[in-house]
């Protein structure tokens, strides 16, 4: 199941409600996934390359256990992870604050309210973002009206 398709399900879940801490969970829940996945396996999930894969582990983002060959192994934490760190991507957080999460996250503890601190500046850097986007499609949906097209019933 792609990460599209986990997101699709996640969505659906929501219906007209906002999101809420179930629809992460639904997400994240990989009760229904062996472990531990091969790099191959983890790339079709999460519908990334496993360049991409081999690029976070390089930069320090997720650990990777091997097998006795030297072939990647990852273990639903590391998943969960996964999922965590392309949500943050997609919403525009960059990799080095990404970078910079994960040492605090490593570190324990004691950096929660770092952390805090971060998640909620790029909250509310996804929230201005979400405005710009609404006014973004309120112009695209002018102008497609103007031409004679349907905007939808959600649209006045």
């Amino acid at each position: 199941m792609a990460t599209d398709d986990l997101m699709t399900r996640a969505l659906d879940s929501l219906g007209d409600d906002e999101a809420s801490v179930e629809v992460i969970h639904l997400l994240t829940d990989l009760a229904d996934i062996p472990a531990p996945l091969a790099i191959a396996e983890v790339a079709e999930l999460l519908d990334l390359t496993p360049h991409t894969l081999r690029y976070y582990e390089r930069a320090g983002l997720v650990e990777v256990a091997r097998d006795a060959n030297g072939y990647r192994l990852y273990d639903k934490e590391a998943v969960r992870r996964l999922v965590f760190l392309t949500r943050m991507r997609l919403s525009g957080m960059p990799m080095r604050d990404l970078q910079h999460y994960v040492s605090l996250v490593d570190a324990g503890a004691e950096t929660v309210p770092e952390r805090l601190d971060m998640l909620i500046e790029h909250r509310d850097t996804i929230r201005r973002r979400i405005r710009e986007l609404t006014l973004s499609l309120t112009a695209t949906e002018y102008k497609i009206a103007t031409y004679g097209g349907t905007t939808g019933p959600d649209v006045q």
